[in-house]
C-alpha cells in the first residue's frame, strides 16, 4: 500500500479492512484515503469513529467530486457529515444550470438534507441564503395572513393546505413537493421562528424576493472565492497558440492560496505519460493548480454540473490535452516531463494540447464524405471542441470520446491524409 506518512497520491496496492483502518491515526487515515478509490472511501468513512472529522477535512471541491463519483443517492451519508461550507458548495453546484435556478433539484436536495439528523439541519440552517430560500419558496407556495393582518374575502374562501402557527396560511403550488417543503417549514418554524416569519412575509407580500439574476450573482461570488473564475476569464484556456513555435518558458511561480485536493481516480492509474510523470512530482501546489484548471474548464464550457457524465468528459479533456502537450514536448522522457510540469503553467500546456487537436479540425473543415463512418469521424473533428471517433479504436464503438494522447492525434492525422488522397 502507499507508505503511511509520504503524502503521495499513488493508488493503494491493497485494501485495508474497516477494523484495520480504524486503528490508524487520524493523519494516517487521511493519507490512506488519498490513495483509495471512491467506492472504498465511501465504505470506510461513514462508519468510522472519525468519519465526520475525515469528511470535514476535505476541501469542498474534493468532497463534491467524491459525491458525484459515488452518485448522490448513495452518497447521502457524506452530505449528513459535511460542514455548512461543504454543503453550500454542493448546493451551489447542483441547484443551477447556467443562469437558471432548478426548483426540482432544490426540492431533491432539501429532501436529502432532511433525511439527516436534526442537529445537522440546525447547524446548516443559519448558513442558507435567505434570498435563495425566498426565491425558492415564492415559486412553491401561496401564502396569506400574517401578524396583525386580516384576511380578505378571497383569502377566506381559498382552500388552504396548512398553517404551522395559526398566523400564516399556506397552499402548496406543487402537491407532490408538499411533504418535503412542509417538513422544512415545520422545522424552521419550530427552531427559528423569526426566520420563518421573515420568509412567510417575503413570500406573501411578494416583496424582497431577490431576482434569479441576483441569486445567481451571489452564488457566482461564493464560487469565485473557491477558485471558479468568471466565464469570460475562463474562456482564455481555449486561446489558440502555434504548436510549431511554442517554447516552454519555465517561469512558473505558484503561491499557496487554497487547499490541496486528492487527485481523482483517473489520475491515479499511472497508465498515461502524464499520470506517470505526476506520480513522480506530485505536490500540494501542483494539485491546487490542476484543480483550478479543471474548475476553469468546467466554467468555460458551462458544464451542467448536475450531469456527471459531462463533468467526467470535461475532466478527461483536461487530462487529455495536458498529456498530449507533455508528450509533444517531452518525446517520452519522463524526467523532462517532470521539469516541464514543474516549470510551465498548466494553462499554457492545456492551450498547447488544445491547439494541436484544433489543427485537425481546421484540416477536417475542408473535407467531406458521404460514407457513414467517415462522416461521423469528420463530424467529431468539426466540433468547436474536437472529439475522437471511437470507430477508429480497436473496439470499434460507434461514438465519441476526448483525445487522450499523441497517438490519437497521429491516427486522426493519418486518417485525414488518406481521405484527401
Amino acid at each position: 500500500m502507499t507508505e503511511i506518512g509520504t503524502g503521495t497520491a499513488a493508488t493503494n496496492s491493497f485494501r485495508l479492512g474497516e477494523e484495520e483502518f480504524r486503528k490508524l491515526s487520524f493523519d494516517d487515515k487521511r493519507i490512506y484515503l488519498d490513495g483509495a478509490l471512491p467506492s472504498e472511501r465511501m465504505d470506510l468513512i461513514p462508519g468510522d469513529p472519525d468519519g465526520k472529522k475525515l469528511t470535514r477535512a476535505m476541501p469542498p471541491q474534493e468532497l463534491y467530486w467524491l459525491f458525484k463519483e459515488i452518485g448522490a443517492p448513495d452518497a447521502m451519508e457524506l452530505l449528513g457529515l459535511a460542514n455548512p461550507r461543504q454543503c453550500l458548495f454542493i448546493l451551489d453546484m447542483e441547484l443551477w444550470r447556467g443562469w437558471t435556478f432548478l426548483e426540482d433539484k432544490a426540492v431533491e436536495y432539501l429532501g436529502y438534507i432532511l433525511k439527516g439528523s436534526e442537529e445537522h439541519f440546525l447547524e446548516l440552517l443559519p448558513h442558507l441564503d435567505f434570498n435563495l430560500l425566498s426565491l425558492f419558496l415564492g415559486r412553491e407556495l401561496v401564502v396569506a395572513g400574517g401578524i396583525g393582518d386580516l384576511n380578505n374575502d378571497e383569502e377566506r374562501q381559498t382552500d388552504w393546505d396548512y398553517t404551522f402557527d395559526d398566523v400564516f396560511l399556506i397552499k402548496f403550488k406543487n402537491p407532490e413537493c408538499s411533504q418535503v417543503i412542509g417538513s422544512f417549514l415545520e422545522l424552521v418554524c419550530r427552531f427559528d421562528n423569526p426566520l420563518y416569519v421573515a420568509l412567510m412575509e417575503s413570500v406573501s407580500g411578494e416583496i424582497d424576493i431577490e431576482s434569479e439574476e441576483e441569486c445567481y450573482r451571489l452564488k457566482s461570488g461564493r464560487l469565485a472565492d473557491l477558485g471558479f473564475p468568471p466565464h469570460d476569464e475562463a474562456l482564455e484556456i481555449y486561446s489558440r497558440i502555434d504548436p510549431a513555435t511554442f517554447t516552454p518558458n519555465f517561469d512558473k511561480v505558484l503561491l499557496q492560496t487554497g487547499e490541496a485536493t486528492t487527485l481523482p481516480e483517473i489520475f491515479l492509474t499511472g497508465k498515461t505519460f502524464l499520470a506517470r510523470v505526476v506520480l513522480l512530482m506530485d505536490s500540494e501546489l501542483f494539485r491546487m493548480e490542476l484543480n483550478y484548471l479543471i474548475n476553469t474548464a468546467l466554467v468555460a464550457d458551462q458544464a451542467h454540473l448536475a450531469d456527471t457524465e459531462y463533468m467526467k468528459s470535461i475532466l478527461e479533456r483536461v487530462y487529455g490535452y495536458l498529456n498530449i502537450a507533455l508528450e509533444y514536448l517531452s518525446h517520452g522522457d519522463e524526467t523532462k516531463g517532470g521539469e516541464i510540469l514543474a516549470g510551465v503553467y498548466l494553462k499554457s500546456l492545456f492551450q498547447l494540447g488544445f491547439s494541436i487537436v484544433l489543427g485537425l479540425k481546421y484540416r477536417a473543415d475542408k473535407l467531406a464524405d458521404s460514407s457513414y463512418a467517415t462522416s461521423k469521424a469528420l463530424s467529431g473533428l468539426k466540433n468547436a471542441r474536437p472529439r475522437y471517433y471511437r470507430g477508429l479504436d480497436i473496439d470499434g464503438v460507434d461514438g465519441y470520446r476526448e483525445f487522450r494522447e499523441m497517438q490519437d492525434v497521429k491516427n486522426m492525422s493519418d486518417f485525414l491524409v488518406e481521405l484527401r488522397e
